[in-house]
């Protein structure tokens, strides 16, 4: 059970056809860079991994080693037009061994379309640890 995550939240980021976020982070003139990514839930940290080919080459990797910060947005739409999704702000940690991964640690959560309710409606939540 995650002490961070609301079991509909986990549902979605479980599910198998939900493989593509988008990774924002800041580079060090303070300009901000997004890129699409892969990603998995990590229930032992409770948190986002961010993993890829060369990941330690990149400029995601960089820039969350340097600033310590990323955002994470993670969305889809049904039919007709029902958009939904979680967008996940936090402490960024860059992790070196046995692979390199970014693991987003959450502090804010934002959410959408998860738990039914009204097209628009956006449910956030401070989830600090």
């Amino acid at each position: 059970m995650s002490r961070i995550f609301r079991d509909v939240e986990l549902t979605y980021l479980g599910k198998d056809k939900q493989q593509l976020a988008r990774l924002a982070t800041v580079g060090r003139t303070g300009v901000p860079h997004v890129v699409p990514t892969g990603f998995r839930y990590n229930p032992a940290a409770d948190a986002i991994d961010i993993g890829g080919h060369r990941l330690e080459y990149t400029k995601k990797y960089r820039d969350a080693a340097h600033t310590g910060v990323a955002a994470l947005v993670i969305d889809d739409v049904l039919p007709p037009w029902y958009p939904r999704g979680i967008e996940i702000r936090g402490r960024a940690e860059v992790i070196t061994e046995p692979e390199a991964i970014v693991r987003v640690h959450p502090e804010r959560i934002i959410t959408w379309g998860l738990d039914g309710g009204e097209v628009g409606t956006r449910r956030g939540r401070d989830v600090g640890t």
